[in-house]
């Protein structure tokens, strides 16, 4: 029997959908039903009053739930709307002028965060985009080459969206601080799905999203900054809740906190703060550890299957180098996901990656097998070429 599957039942939509899609959306827990009423409950009953009540507590304190899962502590997290915004928090506290003003990255980081740090240059950032042999691994060797005494930034991802592959982060980090650099360590594809340990790492931020992995639903990103540097930047992206004393509403310059609010700027997206809680209490009771136990056997599963059937795998054979994703490029990959889809059967794809397969700890290896044997079945039959002709037609 396995344990975690007491778990399921938390899930609505697992009772009639094969649900194979964590990597983008997790399944919503039945408890939002009732966080979101209660959200609504307090607003209604309290008014105003709510604000002094938890509310302006809550884009920190809520924060609370999401440290343990990435080894940061308590009054360690700002919570923001997404991991973009992140990015331009933490960006706001350097200026690009002067001689250290590189940003290096990889090809295979997330596009949103490439667009960001490519608009910074109108603001004097340097950005070196490293290409990447493959589509499934970063070049180690020369992303370390890379940061050098004029680099300022290196944004990562400790897990790539596309393949899964697990980053070395370390090896940046300990690169990076070696010549000054600051390392920002994007979490959204690897919390949730693999153990991690932010302080041990010294990373100088993390940052992530309730999204995915954490099944806490959008509008609920996180940003960690390590404990010496909080208190000495200063993010020019800012607004009231990082001051000190908002309510006095005093004009001209911030005098700013020295915590986590300090990286807060205007009013938080309440409605979405009370949404993410159930599904980062449930992550919290079961633990990264046995999390990831599960989905190394269920992606060893889910690839063997597909290597079996003669497709592409995405995905690092190493399950030490592979996070919670399967990446199986099939035949007609765009179409036979379309297809699979129409069945219920929830997964997506991504260019250069084919079709992604990510089962969670609420999910059966029953279903690993049938998402690979319907894949087999839409090529056999020709039940994708619905998907083409439309594709085409439009």
């Amino acid at each position: 029997m396995d344990p975690l599957l007491k778990w399921r039942g938390e899930f609505p939509i697992l009772d009639h959908t094969t649900y194979m899609i964590s990597n983008s959306l997790g399944a919503m827990p039945r408890g939002v039903y009732h966080a979101v009423r209660a959200y609504a409950d307090s607003w209604a009953e309290r008014g105003v009053r709510v604000w002094e009540e938890g509310w302006w507590e809550m884009a920190v304190g809520v924060g609370d739930q999401i440290a343990p899962l990435i080894g940061a502590g308590r009054g360690e997290i700002s919570l923001h709307q997404n991991v973009t915004l992140t990015q331009a928090v933490i960006s706001s506290c350097f200026d690009f002028r002067g001689p250290r003003n590189k940003v290096v990255m990889v090809e295979l980081e997330f596009p949103s965060i490439q667009y960001f740090y490519h608009e910074q240059r109108r603001l004097g950032a340097r950005v070196e985009l490293l290409p990447t042999p493959n589509h499934m691994c970063i070049d180690l060797d020369k992303l370390l080459a890379a940061i050098d005494e004029t680099t300022l930034l290196v944004p990562i991802s400790q897990v790539l969206f596309r393949s899964s592959s697990i980053v070395d982060a370390r090896a940046i980090v300990e690169r990076a601080h070696r010549v000054g650099a600051h390392v920002i360590l994007d979490l959204f594809q690897a919390a949730g799905t693999i153990p991690l340990d932010v302080r041990s790492l010294g990373v100088d931020f993390a940052v992530g999203g309730v999204l995915k992995w954490l099944c806490g639903g959008p509008g609920v990103a996180y940003l960690y900054v390590r404990e010496d540097l909080r208190a000495k930047l200063r993010p020019a992206l800012t607004g009231w809740i990082a001051h000190r004393r908002p309510f006095a509403f005093e004009t001209g310059s911030i005098d700013a906190r020295d915590d986590s609010f300090r990286y807060l700027n205007g009013t938080p997206q309440i409605p979405a703060l009370y949404a993410c809680q159930p599904g980062l209490d449930i992550l919290n009771k079961i633990g990264s550890a046995a999390i990831r136990e599960k989905s190394m056997r269920m992606t060893a599963r889910l690839m063997e299957s597909a290597r079996t059937r003669g497709w592409h795998v995405n995905t690092p054979e190493n399950p030490a180098e592979r996070a919670g994703t399967v990446s199986v490029e099939c035949p007609h990959a765009h179409e036979v996901c379309r297809e699979l889809l129409a069945r219920d059967i929830l997964v997506d794809y991504r260019p250069k990656a084919g079709v992604r397969l990510s089962p969670h700890f609420y999910n059966r290896e029953d279903e690993c097998d049938l998402a690979l044997s319907q894949m087999e079945e839409i090529l056999k039959t020709g039940a994708w070429e619905k998907h083409a002709a439309a594709v085409t037609h439009a």
